[in-house]
């Protein structure tokens, strides 16, 4: 007799949290599921869930603040799913609640700040024997596992860099919470782990050049960033000399504006609605504020001043952008970690070699939708197994995942993901997937 396994879905109405649901319910297959929808805005789930292919799927509301609300809704769950944001106010009230509960806890935080709250659960989580799965997207996430790959093929682990690049997606808006966190990710400080211990830097002032293949080339800028990997990832290798993030938007011009939106916000010289308003109107071919503009183009300035971008570039994106034409989406997720190997220098990379039309990651919602679908697969396999609070890389296996994204993707294995191991000889007896 086939058991029924209850799956709560908080803000699931969220672009990121609509394609892990449509995502894992292809996957998972029939029966045996029961899927609650949650979203203040119930209205836009209706027709999502009667379309959903795996089980079944009810729709409601509540208030995540209210305790005993969301207490009832949770209450013998099997996985709970948080999909709201902004992380920093709606995770620990949601993980708090699902110790107390003794229920399983999965989300797609990628807010630095909360993922150090979480971690701070891990005691409480232990001694009630509840998994609470942090950082389960693209960035945190997918990175996460890769790392953990790409350091199997070396002894000793001295640098690691996680880099992450989303780009232009038409006309379209993006929802305030995700603007709000890109937002405050371009100004400020940002925590780094160097020398063997947390530091801080500030934030996309630290910048480097990889070549991370895909439609993206051989000389690709990438900017250093707050992003939860770089708090999770020293408790498995404290002996690191450097753990950092860098991130990037593309095309490359859209850095330097979110620059100096993002500085002007934090001067108090716009707010942070002001800015929001801003990036929205330029996604979706609007003029924007020019009070606002003033600040981005000072951003932008600076970009050309350091030597990161060349004037012609930017003149180029900007004449493209009055004709309100986008260029094809261009995104990635590559790590790069250097080490040694009996001894001798090896440098492991891991990277996504496809994004882009004709590709299952055309938009940043589908490739973080996927990677969160993937990992409710196997999480719903391991239930039970380990308890704490858990970053993809402290609970589970890279093959598994990279077979698991696959099935969530509908990519062949090829297009999750690629091993470049420098040199050749250091890659390891184990398979190690590649293009």
């Amino acid at each position: 007799m086939t058991t029924t396994k209850r799956i709560v879905f908080i803000g699931a109405a969220g672009e990121m949290c609509r394609v892990a649901i449509e995502r894992f319910a292809k996957a998972a297959g029939d029966g045996g599921w029961a899927l609650e929808l949650y979203d203040i805005r119930p209205e836009l789930l209706h027709d999502f869930a009667a379309k959903l292919s795996a089980g079944t799927a009810t729709v409601g509301s509540f208030d995540l603040f209210d305790g005993a609300a969301l207490r009832n809704a949770i209450d013998s769950a099997d996985l709970v799913v948080l999909g709201a944001g902004p992380y920093n106010r709606t995770a620990e009230p949601v993980m708090a609640a699902c110790i107390e509960k003794k229920v399983p806890y999965l989300d797609l935080d990628d807010d630095e700040a909360s993922t150090r709250a979480a971690l701070a659960l891990d005691a409480k989580a232990k001694a009630a024997g509840v998994p609470i799965l942090i950082c389960c997207g693209a960035s945190p996430g997918y990175t996460n596992v890769m790392t953990a790959d790409a350091a199997r093929d070396m002894d000793v682990v001295e640098r690691i860099d996680i880099c992450w690049v989303t780009g232009d997606e038409g006309p379209v808006p993006f929802g305030r919470a995700v603007l709000d966190h890109a937002i405050r990710g371009f100004a400020g400080p940002c925590w780094t782990w160097e020398g063997g211990r947390a530091v801080q830097h500030q934030t996309f002032l630290e910048n480097d050049v990889f070549d991370v293949g895909n439609s993206l080339g051989d000389a690709y800028r990438f900017y250093e960033c707050a992003h939860p990997e770089a708090v999770t990832l020293p408790r498995r290798w404290p002996g690191a000399d450097r753990i950092r993030v860098l991130g990037a938007l593309d095309p490359p011009p859209t850095n330097g504006i979110m620059r100096g939106v993002a500085v002007a916000v934090q001067d108090n010289k716009i707010t942070m609605d002001e800015a929001i308003d801003f990036v929205n109107d330029l996604l979706t071919d609007k003029t924007g504020s020019l009070k606002v503009w003033r600040h981005a183009l000072s951003g932008l300035w600076g970009t050309i001043r350091r030597g990161e971008i060349g004037a012609v570039e930017v003149l180029k994106f900007m004449a493209t952008s009055a004709a309100k034409k986008h260029p094809p989406f261009r995104g990635t997720n590559y790590v790069r970690v250097s080490g040694k190997r009996d001894g001798q220098p090896v440098v492991s990379v891991r990277r996504a070699p496809v994004s882009g039309p004709g590709t299952p990651w055309t938009t940043m919602a589908s490739l973080t939708g996927s990677a969160t679908a993937a990992f409710m697969l196997v999480a719903v396999d391991q239930l039970g197994e380990q308890a704490g609070v858990l970053a993809p890389e402290d609970w589970i296996d890279p093959e598994t995942f990279y077979h698991a994204l696959a099935a969530t993707g509908g990519a062949p294995l090829h297009q999750v993901v690629e091993a470049v191991v420098t040199p050749s000889t250091a890659v390891t007896s184990r398979k190690v997937v590649s293009a």
